[in-house]
């Protein structure tokens, strides 16, 4: 079971949180999650632990404990949500210059709808102003990220 760890310490380490929990059984990773820009703690992290019996122990021993001065929030976390493409496109309806058309701009978007089969949905392209043509489509994954 994957754990959410937060109002962590700014001084609190992986091996912190890996000693902590392993007061409670197995746990196979422990990260802290660190702000790209300056390299600080957020003040939060993530635990991994195999058994989730051992995990519900830990979420309940550890939950509201004060660590630090802080009173920690432990419960199980969420599922990541899968990345879905996306996009602008859209289409250029500039001056005429002569016989030409202006061209249109760039191409469409991604994600749509899930089907009951769970592959998503593509998107559509962009087009030019005289709607002579059209951009290309999205397309749709599997299950594995497999695009089509």
């Amino acid at each position: 079971m994957n754990l959410f760890v937060a109002k962590l310490s700014s001084s609190t380490t992986g091996d912190d949180l890996q000693t902590l929990f392993s007061q409670y059984g197995e746990v196979a990773s422990a990260k802290i999650i660190f702000d790209r820009e300056t390299g600080n703690s957020k003040g939060y992290g993530f635990v991994e632990m195999p058994n989730d019996d051992e995990a519900k122990e830990a979420i309940n021993a550890l939950n509201d404990s004060e660590q630090d001065g802080n009173k920690l929030v432990v419960k199980e976390a969420n599922q990541r949500a899968e990345k879905r493409p996306g996009g602008g496109g859209g289409f250029n309806k500039g001056p005429r210059r002569g016989n030409f058309q202006s061209r249109g701009g760039g191409g469409g978007g991604g994600g749509g709808f899930q089907r009951r089969d769970d592959r998503r949905g593509g998107g559509g392209g962009g087009r030019r102003n005289d709607n002579r043509s059209r951009g290309g489509g999205g397309g749709y994954s599997d299950r594995e990220n497999n695009w089509y």
